[in-house]
């Protein structure tokens, strides 16, 4: 059987589509599509079914890219790595979103290459959930930390660590507000305060909102700025309120740049996963980290 049709049928299993597939692989939709009739016939049965908005597996798709996957990835593997495995530097592609990635997962793995065991390069990528998720399937990356749980048995979740999500804004602002402290508080008592988020449709301050007030914001984004440690230098530059991990504006807490505007009993929570693919803990060095970052997670809740 042609390895080449293999690889694209896998990668047609965890995308889930023949047009992203085509994308991930750099070919043509009507080539993808013909590999897949192609194997297809070499087995005599369907391996998906077409659906209106991508593909399915079939039960048969389904076991095929299951014994299929690991032994894929394993001999690409080989192919990034070579064969000397005595001088052989092995190197690991991590993704993730950039403000966790560069906090929490980086310094705990620099630590790590630089160990005399089983020394590895180190190469990161940032992220959305959907396009580490993505480029992970692909083969693209080794690890990915998502705060989404992936479907499916080709890609394997641990939980990392749940981070608690803090409603901030700089000193100036508590002035007027006061009573927010309160774990009752009213959310109309912020409504003048501007809001500071990564994205227009406001996702921290709206889940927030939600899971505290039991509301919607009533005001939209005043700065937009896509990335938590910017919204955080425009917090305490006095721009207005926002919702931060805690890991993130921990150090400006104490320090009194910002403060919390709000401590309800239950604080929102957002799960970290690091996610590999099916198979590949097998790989020494990729188990080595996914290890080490578990480990090192204990101290980050």
């Amino acid at each position: 059987m042609d390895l080449a049709l293999l690889r694209t049928f896998v990668t047609v299993h965890r995308a889930g589509s023949f047009t992203r597939a085509a994308a991930l692989l750099g070919l043509s939709q009507p080539a993808v599509t013909s590999q897949i009739r192609t194997l297809e016939r070499q087995l005599g049965r369907p391996l998906f079914l077409r659906r209106a908005r991508g593909v399915t597996p079939t039960t048969i798709g389904d076991e095929l890219a299951h014994k299929a996957a690991p032994h894929l990835d394993a001999l690409v593997e080989i192919t990034e790595t070579g064969l000397d495995d005595e001088s052989s530097l092995r190197t690991l592609h991590l993704a993730g979103p950039p403000e966790f990635t560069a906090e929490r997962a980086l310094p705990a793995l620099t630590e790590l290459t630089g160990d005399d065991g089983q020394p590895f390069a180190l190469r990161a990528s940032f992220g959305n959930a959907e396009e580490t998720l993505e480029g992970l399937a692909a083969g693209h990356h080794d690890l990915a930390i998502s705060t989404v749980r992936p479907r499916g048995a080709l890609l394997t979740a641990t939980a990392l660590c749940d981070e608690e999500h803090v409603l901030v804004a700089a000193p100036r602002w508590t002035d007027g507000i006061g009573a927010t402290a309160a774990p009752g508080a009213d959310a109309s008592t912020l409504e003048h305060v501007p809001v500071v988020e990564v994205h227009e449709s406001l996702p921290f301050v709206s889940r927030y909102w939600a899971s505290v007030f039991d509301s919607r914001p009533a005001t939209s984004g005043t700065v937009i700025v896509p990335d938590l440690r910017a919204v955080l230098a425009c917090v305490v530059a006095g721009a207005g309120l926002a919702v931060l991990p805690r890991y993130l504006c921990a150090a400006a807490l104490e320090r009194r740049d910002v403060v919390a505007l709000h401590e309800p009993a239950v604080p929102p929570l957002r799960t970290y996963f690091l996610v590999a693919r099916s198979g590949t803990l097998a790989v020494p060095h990729i188990a080595r980290a996914h290890a080490w970052l578990s480990q090192a997670a204990t101290s980050w809740c």
